[in-house]
């Protein structure tokens, strides 16, 4: 759990650390922008996937029932919420997931409505399969997001087939209360719109902040709901490539497979399945020392901000390890803010507007670093608008 320990990513195929120059035009940048993380994970996942090596034997494998088991007992323990495992189906990734539920539940031409600024893979996703984006743009007041829920309405009643919730929230660092949920989900049964709720930070949660799952607030909503969670962003296992679908109405959780089945797809890997097991299993101690220092590289953050850079503001996050910059105060347009902090900083950090609408005048940086890296890149942050 030496979160201080600097890594060496470089020359392991890191998309982070080795795919600057083809997104950014140079590799001399420090990079804070993919939602990966520089931290080893657990000891115990290393420690699995080392004896699943040595076994030597690589074929068709299976999700077993003990991984089901896993995922039941972390979501209890974590989050309040009880789930049969036959709700349990697997995918390569939330993103492929989603896909999968925008093919499943919706036609061409449907609209799927979101809250932007958000996600970049909900627009993507969307538009690839042929469907429409509708937005209902959340709005920020004091330095948080707050949903405009007459607005919500709205958008709804243009005839959303399908609902893609970001909880918690990516890039603004929210987590939905039970009553900011409870009336999305009236409001989505008011209209028979349904629910897929993308909950991959949910274990990213701060001190005094809770993550509520959305179809745990009763069987009506899970009913209308299909849940996405992974691993990935939790343990450090984005390149790992898996996620659960829990879908509790039998129907949904049918059309979903339909869908997966028409890609070839509908399983974990080998390895995904002994680290998905693993990380939940073990990874509850290597977690709560995480938020630990996460927590201490927001404040960390916020104290830097505050006394050596005011002209950004920071918008203060309920969990996640990516924290949503305010640059509109700098009074540059969103390609002169990505000029400084490329040419001038040598940092790259994630562009607003790649979230869209409400995105303008933001950047994204992840944080989940060594703090001495941290320190590199707010210093290279001051340089860039100074």
């Amino acid at each position: 759990m030496n979160f201080n320990e600097k890594i060496n990513r470089l020359n392991t195929g890191s998309i982070k650390w080795e795919m600057t120059e083809q997104i950014y035009g140079t590799s001399d940048v420090l990079p804070m922008w993919i939602a990966d993380m520089d931290f080893r994970p657990p000891q115990e996942l290393i420690d699995a996937v080392q004896k699943r090596v040595e076994h030597g034997i690589f074929g068709y494998t299976f999700v077993q029932p003990s991984v089901n088991e896993a995922i039941g007992s972390w979501l209890a323990s974590r989050h309040g919420w009880t789930i049969d495992h036959a709700w349990l189906a697997y995918a390569s990734g939330v993103v492929p997931a989603i896909a999968a539920a925008i093919q499943a539940y919706t036609e061409q031409g449907d609209k799927v409505l979101v809250q932007p600024p958000v996600y970049n893979p909900f627009f993507e996703m969307i538009e690839a399969n042929g469907r429409l984006v509708e937005t209902s743009p959340l709005v920020l007041k004091n330095g948080r997001y707050e949903i405009d829920y007459a607005d919500f309405e709205e958008a709804l009643k243009k005839g959303c087939k399908l609902f893609l919730l970001c909880n918690p929230h990516n890039p603004g660092g929210r987590v939905w209360t039970k009553d900011e949920l409870g009336r999305l989900a009236e409001l989505c049964h008011k209209y028979d719109c349904l629910i897929v709720s993308d909950e991959i930070h949910s274990d990213i949660i701060f001190k005094g902040r809770r993550h509520v799952p959305i179809a745990s607030l009763g069987e009506e909503i899970a009913d209308r709901t299909v849940t996405f969670i992974a691993p990935s962003k939790t343990f450090n296992l984005g390149g790992i490539q898996a996620a659960a679908a829990i879908i509790s109405n039998e129907r949904l959780r049918e059309k979903f497979k339909q869908a997966q089945n028409t890609q070839g797809f509908k399983t974990l890997n080998t390895f995904a399945a002994v680290t998905t097991e693993a990380a939940y299993l073990h990874g509850a101690a290597w977690l709560e020392a995480l938020l630990e220092y996460i927590e201490g590289n927001v404040s960390f953050t916020r104290d830097f901000l505050e006394n050596s850079l005011p002209s950004v503001k920071f918008v203060e996050p309920d969990g996640t390890y990516l924290l949503w910059l305010d640059c509109r105060e700098l009074s540059l347009t969103d390609e002169e803010i990505q000029h400084k902090l490329i040419e001038k900083g040598k940092l790259a950090l994630e562009p607003g507007t790649k979230y869209r609408q409400g995105g303008e005048g933001f950047v994204r940086m992840n944080i989940a670093c060594p703090r001495e890296v941290l320190a590199d890149g707010l210093g290279r942050l001051k340089k860039a608008f100074s």
